[in-house]
């Protein structure tokens, strides 16, 4: 079992920045393709990024290219989404998730989810 827990939510207005972290335990981290997904009000859950379990290859939704960033600390076991410009679109509930490496690039399906953290950005 992996357990993902994310952090770094919050309230901030609209052209700021956050930082999202996500921290794992269970498995070995480095052995994991991690993703960030979000969730607003009344909309389903969307792809925001994704990165290798190697930290060498990445991918965005084309609604946050540009404006966020995922990395990855394997030695830390941690996994960011670094937001910046901000828009009151991307208020949600972001989540992290995490799928075996052996399963293929790009990630389709999720092994195991974190709970989310909460991201509201006024205008």
């Amino acid at each position: 079992q992996v357990q993902l827990v994310e952090s770094g939510g919050g309230l901030v207005q609209a052209g700021g920045s956050l930082r999202l972290s996500c921290a794992a335990s269970g498995r070995t981290f480095s052995d994991y393709h991690m993703s960030w997904f979000r969730q607003a009000p009344g909309k389903e859950r969307e792809f925001v990024a994704a990165i290798r379990s190697s930290g060498r290859s990445t991918l965005y939704a084309d609604s946050v290219k540009g404006r966020f960033t995922i990395s990855r600390d394997n030695a830390k076991n941690t996994v960011y989404l670094e937001m910046d410009s901000l828009h009151a679109e991307d208020t949600a509930v972001f989540y992290c998730a995490a799928v075996w490496y052996g399963n293929g690039w790009p990630p389709v399906r999720y092994n195991y989810w974190g709970r989310g953290t909460q991201v509201t950005v006024s205008s």
